[in-house]
C-alpha cells in the first residue's frame, strides 16, 4: 500500500509497506541536479553530495561511517542531472537510527573549510579516472555535445575548472537556495508502516524553508553533429545517439520496448548481429538517457580502429530497418516479456522500491501502479514501434563522438544518415 503526506512546509513523504521483508530503505530526494547549475558551478550539486558524508555538528565522518556499518546497513549517496538522493538501508528495527543519521548528515552538516579542500581533491581525482576509462567517458563526451548549448549537456562531475573555483560560501549559498521543501522528497520501502515513518520525522524538518529552487529553463535545440577525438587507445569508442523520449512521452512503453530489441539484452538486433555474428565487438549496448522534458537514445560500441566504420555503418543499418520494416511480432512478444519480468524482479528490494516512489513523485507527481505499467507495454503494437521509430531516428539530430585512434579518419555530418 502507497500513503503520501505533505508536510506543513511542503516536503512530501511517501512510503510503501512490504510485511514480508526485513529492510526497510529510505531516502531524502532532492528534485534537482547538474542541469539546475549556472555554468560557473558546474559541479556543486555533485560536491555538496560529497560533502554531506564529511561531518555535522553531533558526528565527524569516522563516526557517520562507524554508525551505518555497526548495524549492517548501507548508506550513500548520488548525483544525476535531476535529482541528488541521500538514502540508508537498514534491518527494520533500526530504522530510527537510519532516520536520525540521514537527518543528521542532510540538516546538520558542517561543510568545514578543511574538508572542502580536501573533498575537492577526491572529485578532482574522479574526474581524473572518469577520462582514463574511455568506455566511461564517451558517454560524458557524447552528452556534452548532444546537448550543446543546455544545461543537460554539463558534466555531473563539473570539470576540473569549475571545480576548482568553487567556494565555501558559493557553495552553501547553492545549497540555501536549491534545498528547499517543494523539492524534497522522503521516500521509504520495506518493513515500515507510513505512520511510525511520520513519528520519526515529527519536527525534524521544519526548519527547510518553503519554495522551489528549481527551473529546467529553455528546451533544448537538437542539431546533427560529429566529434572524432584522436586519443592514443586500443579500441575506437563509438556512441551513436538520437533523440529519446522524456520521462513521461505518451509512448515511452514503446520505446522502452524499441530500446530492447535494438540493443538492451544480448538477444538484440545489435548484440546478435555485431558480436554474434560477425565477432566485431566485445560491448555493444543501446540505452535510453530520458529527462522530465527531453531524452536522447544511444548507441555504444568498442572496436578495433581497422573495423570502426563497419561497426558504425552496421549500427546505421540497424537504425534504418527499423524505420523501414516493422519487428517481427516475436520481437515485440519477447522484449515486452523481458521489461515486465525485469521490473517485477526489480521490485523484490526495498531499495528499488523506495528509488520508484521517488522517481515516480518527480516525473508524474503520483504513484505508477505495477498493473498500469503492465498495461502500458501491453498495448504497445508493431505499429506503434514503427511510428516511434520514424519519430526519434530523425537526421535532424543524430549524434556521433568516436575516441581512439582516428588521426586519419575522415567523417562529416553527411557521412551519418538515415
Amino acid at each position: 500500500m502507497i500513503n503520501k503526506t505533505i508536510l506543513d512546509n511542503g516536503i512530501r513523504v511517501i512510503t510503501e509497506r512490504m510485511p514480508h521483508a526485513h529492510s526497510v530503505s529510505i531516502g531524502i530526494w532532492v528534485a534537482n541536479g547538474s542541469r539546475h547549475e549556472l555554468p560557473d558551478l558546474n559541479g556543486v550539486a555533485h560536491f555538496i553530495e560529497h560533502l554531506m558524508f564529511k561531518g555535522t555538528e553531533r558526528r565527524s565522518a569516522l563516526d557517520i561511517a562507524r554508525e551505518i556499518d555497526s548495524v549492517g546497513g548501507v548508506l550513500n549517496a548520488f548525483t544525476s542531472r535531476e535529482y541528488v538522493c541521500y538514502y540508508a538501508k537498514v534491518l527494520d528495527r533500526f530504522l530510527p537510527r537510519a532516520v536520525d543519521l540521514l537527518a543528521d548528515i542532510f540538516l546538520n552538516s558542517c561543510f568545514d573549510e578543511e574538508e572542502i579542500e580536501k573533498e575537492r581533491k577526491v572529485i578532482l581525482q574522479e574526474i581524473g579516472m572518469l577520462e582514463d576509462n574511455p568506455d566511461d567517458y564517451i558517454h560524458d563526451l557524447f552528452h556534452r555535445n548532444f546537448w550543446r548549448g543546455h544545461p543537460l549537456g554539463m558534466s555531473i562531475l563539473g570539470s576540473e575548472e569549475s571545480v576548482n573555483t568553487l567556494s565555501r560560501s558559493a557553495i552553501l549559498d547553492y545549497k540555501k537556495t536549491m534545498y528547499r521543501a517543494e523539492d524534497i522528497i522522503i521516500t521509504a520501502a520495506g518493513n515500515v508502516t507510513h505512520q511510525a515513518l511520520l513519528e520519526l520525522l515529527d519536527g525534524v524538518f521544519t526548519g527547510i524553508v518553503e519554495g522551489s529552487g528549481r527551473s529546467n529553463g529553455h528546451l533544448p535545440i537538437y542539431r546533427k553533429q560529429v566529434e572524432l577525438i584522436d586519443r592514443e587507445l586500443e579500441q575506437v569508442h563509438i556512441c551513436l545517439g538520437s533523440r529519446g523520449p522524456a520521462q513521461n512521452h505518451p509512448q515511452r512503453f514503446s520505446a522502452y520496448i524499441l530500446n530492447t530489441i535494438l540493443g538492451g539484452s544480448m538477444s538484440s538486433r545489435l548484440f546478435q548481429e555485431v558480436r554474434e555474428k560477425l565477432g566485431l565487438v566485445y560491448s555493444i549496448y543501446s540505452y535510453m538517457a530520458s529527462h522530465s522534458d527531453a531524452g536522447s537514445m544511444v548507441i555504444y560500441a568498442g572496436t578495433s580502429r581497422e573495423r570502426c566504420l563497419d561497426v558504425l555503418e552496421i549500427i546505421l543499418r540497424e537504425l534504418r530497418r527499423l524505420k523501414d520494416e516493422p519487428v517481427s511480432q516475436v520481437e515485440l512478444d519477447s522484449a515486452r516479456e523481458q521489461l515486465k519480468g525485469n521490473l517485477l524482479l526489480s521490485l523484490e528490494s526495498s531499495d528499488n522500491r523506495m528509488s520508484k516512489l521517488a522517481k515516480n513523485e518527480i516525473y508524474f507527481g503520483c504513484y505508477q501502479p505495477i498493473n498500469e505499467i503492465m498495461s502500458g507495454f501491453d498495448r504497445v503494437t508493431l505499429e506503434s514501434l514503427l511510428a516511434l521509430s520514424r519519430e526519434l531516428f530523425d537526421d535532424t539530430s543524430l549524434t556521433l563522438e568516436m575516441m581512439g585512434k582516428l588521426v586519419d579518419v575522415k567523417l562529416t555530418t553527411d557521412d551519418i544518415t538515415l
